[in-house]
């Protein structure tokens, strides 16, 4: 199983547009020990020719130039691109479909309720479903990837909730407790090759960490990882936000009841932290942030990282 980090970044990227904190004026700067990073996206095949993304960011285009595998191969209109695999419908993971809408066949698959939002912003109809169909998929359910012919890969997901809420632009307030949120909002991946073996875990974004899904990780061989915020209050105490990470959605990377403390007695073989805010000091490879990241065990996704499995 291949898999290409596209992009490592939360939303916004690393650096953020508007952000001036230390971290992306170190990146802006090209100080290379504060590589850029685009927003978070993956890359999945099983044969090196045919590619399924892990949500698309609104810098696709940039990541599939900067990505030669994903490049035209054959004709004047081509793409090894068969599919998009959608884990919520938050704007930095479903804005780069509009990026894919010159009637180029892929498939679509999101839960029902993601492809709900979809269906009611009409603005994704430019990725016309003539071309582009929409899958549902059923928490929990394994469902072989195919390829736009028809014909299956040896590739099979199962995807599964964890905690999280609904994205942020479809917050509603009247809607109850944690604005209404459901188990299809935020969904991770379990990747499994052709006789059916876990290669891998995706989860870009969980808000905690229940013990259903710490049995589900544990002796996985790798684990891409929500990597946000180093503390909870990170945004505020930096000075330039209001929001918690929890209120965000997201576990913080350290303390008591962060990500590394979750995953100290699980025995996760390979353990890599994605979509990674522009404040988190893990970012930049010469803090101590980073430092204690890397003794525990974890490492940081950059763009272009490249593993096999």
């Amino acid at each position: 199983m291949h898999i290409r980090v596209l992009g490592a970044a939360a939303g916004g990227g690393f650096p953020q547009w508007n952000c001036n904190h230390p971290n992306s004026r170190r990146a802006r700067s090209g100080d290379p020990a504060a590589r850029q990073r685009t927003q978070s996206s993956i890359a999945v095949s099983d044969d090196g020719r045919d590619w399924f993304l892990c949500n698309a960011s609104p810098d696709l285009r940039q990541q599939i130039i900067a990505t030669p595998a994903l490049h035209p191969q054959q004709d004047l209109r081509h793409s090894p691109i068969q599919g998009a695999v959608l884990t919520n419908a938050d704007v930095d993971h479903v804005t780069g479909l509009l990026v894919m809408r010159e009637s180029q066949p892929f498939t679509i698959y999101a839960t029902a309720r993601v492809l709900a939002v979809l269906g009611a912003n009409s603005i994704f109809n430019v990725v016309n479903p003539e071309f582009v169909p929409r899958q549902p998929l059923a928490l929990e359910q394994p469902v072989r990837l195919k390829r736009v012919d028809g014909s299956e890969t040896g590739i099979e997901i199962v995807p599964f909730s964890v905690p999280g809420k609904v994205a942020l632009w479809l917050e509603d307030v009247n809607k109850g407790a944690n604005f209404g949120s459901v188990e299809e909002d935020t969904i991770a991946i379990e990747v499994r090759d052709a006789e059916g073996r876990t290669c891998f875990f995706y989860i870009p974004g969980c808000a905690s960490m229940p013990d259903a899904l710490r049995e589900r990780l544990r002796g996985a061989p790798l684990v891409f990882f929500d990597g946000t915020l180093w503390v909870d209050d990170e945004m505020i105490r930096e000075g330039v936000g209001v929001k918690t990470g929890q209120r965000m959605g997201h576990m913080s990377n350290s303390g008591p009841d962060g990500v590394i403390a979750a995953f100290a007695d699980l025995d996760v073989k390979r353990k890599v932290f994605i979509h990674i805010n522009t404040t988190n000091p893990i970012l930049i490879d010469d803090s101590p942030e980073r430092a204690m990241v890397n003794a525990a065990g974890w490492e940081v996704a950059w763009d272009g990282m490249h593993i096999e499995v």
